[in-house]
């Protein structure tokens, strides 16, 4: 238990020194350079039209239309100019967003966890056991499970303490299944990855957990963007960025935690595989040293007599 909590410290400690490293934070501000790409390309070809059809939906409401007036009675002038605008922007924004973080999302786990592999474990041998289209299975069939248990615990938020519990929970087993897997994708087989969940399952719930918590932080900076319209155009992009940080945060902890004890079990099985080897028998010794020694390598020639 203390040999696991180490590593559950030891891997936090590296996670957040690797955030300072340059490449981490050139990945942390990429979906900004994708946000202005996509939103200068969407602006160019629709922004004419949007502000217009906007502007008629805020035209089209009586009741909106009796507030315009009443504004123009205080001399603001033509509200629905600058509003319609804005409410483009404010409808747009979040669309560019999510499709700018599930983007980099996808190249950014394989990326850090290579990064964690390459400094760190770089004699760790990749046996592959996940390819990229079970990792989107996987990924897929585990967010469809933990948007069906939000659903479901929808009514028990009422409760005041459970809505800073459940949400966080649910979230925080979608990123240790999600995370967890693509962290082991590579160097892992099939029953080391089985064995790792397994084993280290609790601890890798509250990673998961923990980050899900320091995740809810930029939609504090999303509702000073909203509440201080002023100063919307700065909040948000800090927002995002504080949210990418976070996520290359959550997915260099799982790179170290899992690579770590992954190789940790892989020398543990050498320690076992070693400890069966008759004292004296030259060729059993030479068999134990290769690394496809199995202890059912052993038969009845290589017994001592």
């Amino acid at each position: 238990m203390l040999m696991n909590m180490g590593l559950l410290v030891d891997s936090f400690w590296r996670a957040a020194v690797y955030c300072l490293r340059p490449r981490v934070i050139m990945l942390s501000l990429a979906p900004l350079l994708l946000i202005g790409v996509l939103g200068g390309a969407w602006g160019y070809f629709c922004w004419d039209g949007a502000v217009r059809g906007m502007r008629s939906l805020l035209e089209s409401s009586s009741l909106l239309t009796a507030f315009w007036d009443w504004l123009q009675t205080w001399g603001v002038g033509d509200v629905t100019a600058v509003v319609a605008p804005l409410m483009v922007i404010l409808a747009v924004t979040p669309v560019l967003v999510v499709f700018s973080l599930l983007a980099v999302a996808l190249l950014m786990t394989p990326a850090l966890v290579a990064l964690v592999a390459q400094r760190r474990f770089p004699h760790l041998e990749r046996k592959k056991g996940g390819s990229f289209w079970a990792s989107a299975v996987w990924s897929l069939g585990s967010s469809f499970l933990a948007v069906l248990a939000l659903v479901v615990s929808v009514p028990l938020w009422l409760v005041p303490p459970l809505v800073l519990v459940l949400p966080p929970l649910i979230w925080g087993w979608l990123t240790y299944r999600v995370m967890a897997f693509d962290a082991l994708a590579e160097h892992a087989s099939k029953e080391e990855r089985r064995e790792i969940l397994q084993r280290h399952r609790t601890r890798l719930l509250g990673i998961g957990i923990l980050t899900g918590y320091l995740g809810a932080a930029p939609s504090l900076v999303w509702a000073s963007g909203v509440i201080f319209a002023a100063a919307f155009f700065i909040l948000v992009p800090l927002a995002i960025w504080i949210y990418t940080l976070v996520f290359a945060f959550s997915s260099l902890w799982f790179a170290h935690y899992c690579l770590a004890a992954l190789e940790r079990l892989r020398s543990e099985g050498s320690a076992l595989s070693a400890s069966v080897v008759p004292v004296g028998d030259p060729a059993a010794v030479a068999i134990a040293a290769s690394s496809d020694f199995t202890p059912a390598a052993f038969t009845s020639e290589n017994k001592m007599p």
